[in-house]
């Protein structure tokens, strides 16, 4: 696990209000209601942030924001760098 993703979730755990929840890299978020859609908004914000690329809101959907590892493969994916 890379220290960005280590940040995603250290992110993603004050978020969710759920006890007795262990967040990693894996941990399905959307599919199993951790985190809803207004939420990905701002988790979207902070992969921008970590990833230093512009990640299009058009080219992402919820699906691909399901878990940590998934939101860093989509981020290289459909990323442009920073200008």
């Amino acid at each position: 696990m890379t220290a960005e993703e280590q940040q995603m979730i250290g992110y993603l755990a004050g978020i969710i209000r759920k006890p007795n929840v262990t967040i990693d890299e894996n941990t399905p978020l959307v599919s199993a209601g951790l985190i809803d859609s207004l939420a990905l908004a701002d988790v979207l914000m902070i992969l921008e942030d970590l990833t230093h690329l512009r990640i299009p809101p058009g080219k992402v959907q919820p699906k691909d924001l399901d878990r940590v590892s998934l939101m860093f493969e989509t981020a290289r994916r459909v990323g442009k760098p920073r200008k």
